[in-house]
Formats: C-alpha cells, sequence, structure tokens
C-alpha cells in the first residue's frame, strides 16, 4: 500500500511538471515567445536590435538599407577576434553574414554602422 501512495505522488508531481514545461515551452515557440540568449553572440545581437539604428555618413547609399542590417543582427556571427569590445563609450563589433561583413559601432543608445564589405 506504501507502494501505491509513493507512486502516486510520484504521477501528481509529474504531472504538474508536464503540465508547467508545455505551458512554458508554447510560449517559447509562439511568435511572441521568449528567446533565451545563453551565448556572448546571442546576447550582443539581442541587445544591438533592441537600439535605434543609425547610417554613417560615409555609409554608400547602396548600404543604407534597414532590411539587410536587420539581417546582419538576426542570423549573423560576431567576430569576436577582431572587434573592439573594451572600447568606450561605444564598442566596436565585425557581424559577418553570407560572406559580408557589417561594422558596427554598438552605443548606449543606438547602433552606428559603418560599413559594409564582402
Amino acid at each position: 500500500m506504501a507502494f501505491l501512495r509513493r507512486l502516486g505522488w510520484y504521477l501528481v508531481g509529474l504531472s504538474i511538471g508536464i503540465v508547467f514545461l508545455v505551458f512554458f515551452l508554447k510560449k517559447k515557440s509562439g511568435e511572441e515567445g521568449i528567446e533565451f540568449c545563453y551565448f556572448p553572440n546571442c546576447r550582443v545581437l539581442k541587445d544591438m536590435r533592441s537600439k535605434a539604428l543609425v547610417f554613417d555618413e560615409n555609409l554608400p547609399e547602396q548600404f543604407r538599407d534597414t532590411l539587410l542590417v536587420k539581417a546582419f543582427l538576426t542570423d549573423g556571427d560576431i567576430d569576436f577576434g577582431n572587434s573592439d569590445t573594451k572600447s568606450e563609450p561605444c564598442k566596436t563589433y565585425f557581424i559577418e553574414n553570407e560572406g559580408k561583413v557589417l561594422k558596427a559601432q554598438n552605443c548606449a543608445d543606438k547602433i552606428v554602422v559603418e560599413s559594409i564589405r564582402q
């Protein structure tokens, strides 16, 4: 009888855990889902996506495309070896995406796109 009681409590706890997990993962996978960024690349790109986008005046007109820059900030990989992550007040990052490299400064309230090269 003691085994059945322990099995019953185990199944109650397991079912509560499964309901919580399903609810939590459903929120994560939805359109308004929660985004988890544990790695440095993901955290920096998420921070950059949350700021205002400004184009440098020396940037050619063909690269002043917000959708192009958003693609870098969504799918890009940051080259931390070449980036200057210690500078103040703005940190400089090199972001690679589909053979192109974006150079951007991450300031406290904005992102300044300096150049895009192949």
